[in-house]
């Protein structure tokens, strides 16, 4: 797998190459670039698609011990990794994570012409639900994130209530989750890693400064809800569309948050007719 040295350590990738638009792929916590396969297998003839797997939990080379893995730092990271990249005209595409509404409110999106916005995190839903705020407490617990991981070791906990069975409605295979859980498993770095952004978010009225701050991204937005989703508000994502001068709103039923898991064919439709749609309004790189 490519890597890349960015400020906070090497960041580990996939990039299909070639010349087509670029799609950059976000994936929420305690996930690698993995969770975005089903969508790369259709996207990967038509477009660029680059997919990080960010330190926030998957991940398994440690970050630096100094590096700030806070909300707004991992959006910094993701503003880094596009320029390190050279990538331009990117389409940002995240789900269950909001780094990319961070990204906006920071003022650092000029490589971004287009946001893909998936059952995310948004306004104050920072962390998302009743999973988000056990991990937040088990972070601020001495050896709380050791033995909540401990726990996702058993592959029928992974599924219960609260937990990962609020994420997707259909079981994610065991491998995929076996590779997404072991490096905070098995790493005590990468779980301070974790640690670091979990206890990072900021107060509520910050939060929702941000998302204020997110109506002067006047490039089109599609966000994507999950119909049946347990940890995203359902009237957020009418809420987020509305944020943007140029956002509109797709619900994909039989869904939860991790809608690319659980409905890939209908997200791949929804995303592509809004790529068309939208193609000519790409607003070139600012040199």
């Amino acid at each position: 797998m490519p890597e890349i040295e960015l400020s906070a350590g090497t960041i580990e990738y996939q990039d299909t190459g070639g010349p087509g638009p670029v799609l950059v792929f976000l994936h929420g916590v305690l996930m690698t670039g993995s969770a975005w396969r089903h969508v790369v297998a259709e996207f990967g003839s038509e477009f660029r698609c680059v997919t990080p797997t960010l330190p926030l939990g998957g991940h398994r080379r440690p970050m630096d011990p100094e590096a700030d893995l806070s909300l707004a730092g991992l959006a910094l990271l993701v503003e880094e990794f596009l320029e390190r990249l050279d990538l331009h005209e990117v389409t940002l595409v995240q789900n269950d994570w909001g780094g990319a509404q961070v990204l906006v409110a920071l003022g650092r999106d000029e490589r971004v012409s287009r946001l893909v916005l998936i059952a995310c995190e948004a306004f104050d839903n920072y962390p998302p639900g009743l999973p988000g705020r056990v991990l937040a407490l088990a972070a601020r617990v001495p050896g709380g994130l050791a033995a909540t991981m401990g726990l996702l070791r058993w592959r029928p906990l992974r599924r219960a209530p609260g937990s990962w069975g609020w994420m997707s409605k259909r079981p994610v295979p065991a491998e995929v989750m076996d590779e997404w859980f072991t490096p905070a498993t098995t790493q005590p770095a990468i779980r301070a890693d974790l640690a670091k952004y979990a206890v990072s978010v900021p107060p509520r009225e910050v939060l929702l400064e941000w998302a204020g701050r997110n109506r002067r991204f006047d490039r089109p937005v599609l966000v994507v809800w999950a119909g049946e989703d347990r940890i995203m508000p359902a009237e957020h994502g009418a809420e987020l569309a509305a944020t943007y001068p140029h956002g509109r709103l797709v619900t994909i039923d039989d869904s939860y948050t991790l809608v690319a898991e659980d409905q890939p064919a209908k997200l791949v439709a929804a995303m592509r007719d809004f790529l068309a749609e939208t193609a000519k309004q790409v607003i070139p790189h600012r040199h």
